[in-house]
């Protein structure tokens, strides 16, 4: 039986890769440390569940071994948490997904799946595609950032397979809701269940890719047991290909609705070239952000 290993795995989008991988039959083992401020944690009956801190090398080494494939979701995914300590987002980020990496290589893993951000194309012009340079805005992106070119350098260097996939904004269920920063469907989902108004940032005109969590899933799985052509150790965008405003997600769910000053830092814009991931890997993006909330 397949074996796979995901870090993060009592998360919100690393939940529903644990999900979508004991489906295709895989044995499953998560690494969680439970250090995120999630609303809650998936636990799951089926897996193996391990409460360690993914910085710890010889744990790591030790719960890799006999692993096929590794999906390395953990981290501090958080953007104020990181501008407030970037110490402990370099550490998390950058040293974490290194230890990873290097108890991968150590145990002779097939593949080491690494989750990365959109953010790190910063203000480059939309849409983003992966030959733009980096433009790292802040700690977040800087460390989630460094740690694609540590993937990188593992596979030329060791010759470790890795593929970084880098997500738009991550929408579905098991959205956090908690905190400013938090994905803007699952606030407003909440904002309207408790009979709040949604807030908007600025005027809500700002457009974002949204990419459903269940796609992100599968182009994880794809990422591992697809053939990669030569395009080992590459970034690869996991977006819809298609944007819209926050004031018109927000007019889905509710017209009850109060504005917010704009906040520095942001992008205006956010918008994947989804054309590598397609012709490399096979992924295509399913589910539409617009038609999910109102079958919701």
């Amino acid at each position: 039986m397949t074996k796979s290993l995901v870090t993060g795995g009592l998360g919100f989008i690393g939940s529903h890769v644990v999900d979508y991988l004991l489906d295709q039959g895989h044995q499953v083992v998560t690494v969680d440390n439970r250090s995120a401020n999630n609303d809650r944690f998936y636990d799951n009956p089926n897996v193996t569940q391990i409460y360690e801190d993914i910085c710890n090398y010889e744990t790591m080494k030790h719960i890799s071994r006999d692993v096929d494939y590794v999906f390395h979701l953990a981290a501090e995914s958080r953007l104020q948490p990181a501008i407030e300590n970037p110490i402990d987002a370099v550490t998390r980020n950058c040293v974490g997904t290194t230890v990873m990496l290097q108890a991968a290589r150590e145990n002779g893993v097939k593949r080491f799946i690494y989750s990365s951000t959109s953010s790190g194309y910063g203000n480059n012009p939309a849409p983003s595609v992966e030959t733009q340079p980096d433009d790292c805005l802040n700690p977040y992106s800087a460390s989630k950032i460094a740690a694609e070119k540590f993937c990188k350098m593992y596979w030329e260097l060791y010759g470790l397979p890795t593929v970084s996939l880098r997500y738009f904004n991550v929408f579905g269920e098991r959205s956090p809701t908690r905190g400013q920063y938090s994905p803007v469907i699952g606030i407003f989902q909440r904002q309207k269940n408790a009979g709040e108004p949604l807030t908007l940032v600025g005027d809500g005109s700002q457009q974002r890719d949204f990419v459903y969590v269940g796609d992100v899933a599968r182009a994880n799985y794809l990422a591992a047991m697809m053939p990669l052509k030569g395009h080992e150790g590459e970034v690869f965008n996991v977006g819809s290909g298609k944007n819209y405003a926050i004031k018109e997600i927000a007019d889905l769910i509710s017209d009850k609705q109060e504005f917010l000053p704009k906040r520095s830092g942001e992008m205006e814009t956010t918008l994947a070239n989804i054309d590598k991931i397609s012709s490399v890997i096979g992924w295509k993006p399913e589910v539409d952000v617009l038609e999910w909330i109102k079958n919701g």
